[in-house]
């Protein structure tokens, strides 16, 4: 098992790495701002970013996965809320419309997605249903040549600007009596639907959250993604890799937060020494890269499983849930413990470590919460 990265996947890594030292000197406006970043979204665009995991021959990069996400580690280091945009982009819109769309489908939808043409969203979660999609309300009836959505959706990463959505309702029952459950590609200048509540937010505030209402909305019977009924599975496998997709944003935040860290403090000085030869001090840093570089280890074999065993092998989904799970929870802790050396430097604002603790508050939650991964991974260890 090789985790060594190739020279283009470094290339790629490179690249976000420049464009970082653009983000950078507005990277503390922007959280503060609260404002979608439409120039820096635009930019990511240029770079071919946003169309990382998207084939050539529909605009895009055609980027491995691991480039992607080397890309996407890299620019959460500086901005969380501009990776929350290319992850929704990429692995939570892009990739299910690679695996599940017709032809047809992927030539009309891909290439705006590639170019940044258009911003896509993932609209799966409800007010009374989160962690449980089968007790989702929205509906979707077929009338003619149409299917018209029903409900509400919650907590929408980027719902007040995207323009392609993948929104998921229930269009009837199964025999057993649990709901059937479909996915659409929604078009928001053939299909509109209104904007709701622009969630007042902890942090990532630059990635805008928000409630999306379907009111009778007329979607175009081709606009089925996969087939009727396919849309738990649809969910449940982008999901699965959304998680490295999140993972590696952990990653990205803990670094900063342990670099930022280690810095202070190897400059900071108390008592005649510098602080990091104090014990209480030492020990934190130690801790912190022993536990990020654990989690990539993690990150890097959920990838290789992936590859080497595809998307529906237990092994890879068992996996990507440790990743997600460990990940995620290292990045509270690495960035709590910033915080803690700063000493009071580390709750203002200007040095950064308040906002990455912040921001790694949210991981544990989204892509399937904390214990839900865990009971991912006990179901699937349990079957093998």
């Amino acid at each position: 098992m090789d985790f060594s990265f190739s020279e283009e996947q470094l290339m790629f890594r490179q690249a976000a790495a420049d464009f970082c030292k653009e983000v950078e000197p507005v990277a503390i406006e922007l959280e503060n701002g609260k404002e979608f970043p439409h120039d820096l979204t635009r930019r990511m665009a240029e770079l071919g970013f946003m169309g990382m995991v998207i084939p050539e021959q529909y605009g895009g990069v055609g980027a491995d996965y691991l480039a992607y996400l080397l890309v996407e580690g890299e620019i959460a280091k500086t901005s969380i809320s501009l990776s929350m945009t290319l992850g929704a982009q990429n692995s939570l819109v892009g990739l299910p419309i690679m695996n599940f769309a017709t032809d047809a489908q992927k030539q009309q939808w891909l290439p705006p997605l590639a170019s940044g043409e258009k911003l896509g969203s993932f609209a799966l979660t409800e007010p009374g249903a989160g962690s449980d999609p089968a007790g989702m309300r929205t509906t979707a009836t077929r009338k003619g040549d149409k299917w018209v959505l029903n409900g509400t959706k919650l907590y929408i990463t980027n719902g007040a600007v995207a323009e392609y959505l993948i929104v998921w309702a229930k269009t009837g029952e199964k025999p057993d009596g649990k709901p059937l459950i479909s996915a659409f590609l929604v078009d928001k200048a053939v299909s509109p639907f209104k904007v709701g509540t622009v969630e007042h937010k902890m942090g990532v505030h630059a990635s805008p959250t928000t409630e999306l209402i379907f009111e009778d909305c007329e979607v175009p019977a081709e606009n089925l993604l996969g087939r009727e009924g396919d849309g738990f599975k649809v969910a449940l496998i982008t999901l699965n890799t959304g998680r490295l997709s999140v993972a590696t944003q952990c990653l990205g935040l803990a670094e900063a937060a342990y670099l930022r860290a280690k810095k202070f403090a190897g400059e900071r000085e108390q008592f005649g020494q510098k602080i990091w030869e104090f014990q209480g001090v030492g020990f934190k840093l130690a801790d912190m890269i022993t536990e990020l570089n654990a989690a990539k280890a993690l990150v890097w074999h959920a990838v290789w499983l992936k590859e080497q065993h595809g998307l529906s092998d237990p092994r890879f989904i068992s996996m990507a849930a440790q990743a997600k799970l460990y990940a995620s929870e290292m990045a509270e802790r690495v960035t709590s413990a910033a915080v803690q050396i700063h000493g009071g430097y580390g709750y203002m604002r200007e040095y950064r470590v308040e906002e990455f603790f912040r921001s790694a508050r949210l991981m544990t939650i989204v892509e399937g919460t904390s214990e839900i991964q865990r009971l991912t991974i006990s179901r699937w260890e349990m079957k093998a």
